[in-house]
Formats: C-alpha cells, structure tokens, sequence
C-alpha cells in the first residue's frame, strides 16, 4: 500500500524540531545523517551530522517526516512542508504514475531516478505550487 505523509523541511535544526514532535507524539524516530550516506568536503556540501532524512512513526499511527534543507536549497519559514508519497516495488507503477500527472505543468527539481540510497526518488512543484516527493523503495534493486 502506497502511504502519503507531510514532509517538513528545517534550516539546521531537524534532529532537535523530530525529537520534539517525539516528546509530543510518542513513538519511533528514526534519523538518517548526511555522512551515513558519503558525506563531502566540498564546502557546499551539507554537514556530516545534518539530517538527510528523519522519520517518526508515532503509536497512533501518524508519520511525520522531515530533514534539513540541504546548502544552495531555498528555505522560506511557512512554506517548509512538501507531501511525501512512498510505497515499495508493488506500488511502483501506481507511484510512477502519480508522479507523471503531479510532473504534468509542474516544475521537477529532482528527477525520479535512482538515488544514493538504493530507491527511485523524486521531487516536483505542481502546476498548482505544491511540493511532492516520490519514493519507490527498493525498485530495480536485486
């Protein structure tokens, strides 16, 4: 089943702002860093301890997820928040094709394609300025 979830964005400060909405939610954080994932000495990379991706499952069954806006990314307080559409390989087709009507008159910023991680990723503004992320975990991986 394919799952759509509020995606926040944060300047600097996701680790703190997930751990919050633990301390309020309950439940499970789990947070990836920028250096789990290869990191970069290149000066406008992000730092190894920012957080690439963050995620909480809470006992109610909210998931609220979010990460640091990566260097060279625009961060406007008050519209930091995107719709996160994931599922696995059994939803590919069904995510594919949400995203091809969401790309339609949008704007991508990232192109749904294999990503460090291992799964197809995307990102687009609709044709209507709201943000979307697509994931397709594990497509294509053996």
């Amino acid at each position: 089943m394919s799952t759509l979830n509020p995606y926040l964005s944060f300047k600097d400060n996701a680790r703190e702002a997930m751990e919050f909405y633990q301390g309020v939610f309950g439940g499970e954080l789990n947070v990836s860093t920028f250096g789990e994932y290869g990191g970069s000495d290149d000066p406008g990379a992000p730092p190894d301890d920012g957080v690439m991706h963050a995620q909480l499952v809470t006992p109610s069954g909210f998931t609220l997820m979010g990460a640091d806006t990566p260097p060279g990314m625009e961060f406007i307080p008050g519209t930091n928040i995107a719709i996160s559409l994931s599922g696995g390989p059994d939803e590919a087709d069904e995510l594919r094709g949400y995203w091809e009507q969401l790309s339609a008159d949008g704007t991508v910023g990232v192109a749904l394609e294999k990503q460090m991680w291992g799964d197809e990723f995307g990102m687009v503004v609709d044709k209507f300025g709201i943000g979307w992320m697509v994931n397709v975990g594990g497509a294509g991986q053996e």
